[in-house]
């Protein structure tokens, strides 16, 4: 059974930065992504930014492309999400989620496994 648990989620300017965490444990299918994913009141859940496991490819949304980073620390099972240059509209409840095949997808309905969240506030 994969659980993900995330951390790191607070309140911040706009301009700042924080680095939310996500532990992975009982996971087996070591070539299958992690992603982050973020859902704002109201708004549908998106995609934030993915990483393949083995290899360390990145994918990124649009939106943050150039402000958040994703790396995973393989010693440690945890997937990172810095993220700098803040904004209100990045405000939102953020999950970590895993695949369990190896293609790369950011339709939210196509990840199997899901924590539950940390809220990230950006005040203006």
């Amino acid at each position: 059974q994969v659980q993900l648990v995330e951390s790191g989620g607070g309140l911040v300017q706009a301009g700042g930065s924080l680095r939310l965490s996500c532990a992975v444990s009982g996971r087996t299918f070591s070539s299958a992504p992690m992603g982050w994913f973020r859902q704002a009141p109201g708004k549908e859940r998106e995609f934030v930014a993915a990483i393949r496991w083995t290899g360390g490819s990145t994918y990124y949304a649009d939106s943050v492309k150039g402000r958040f980073t994703i790396s995973r620390d393989m010693a440690k099972n945890t997937v990172l999400l810095q993220m700098n240059s803040l904004k209100p509209e990045d405000t939102a409840a953020y999950y970590c989620a895993a695949r369990d095949t190896t293609a790369v997808v950011f339709t939210p309905g196509a990840w199997t496994y899901w924590g539950q969240g940390t809220q990230v506030t950006v005040s203006s």
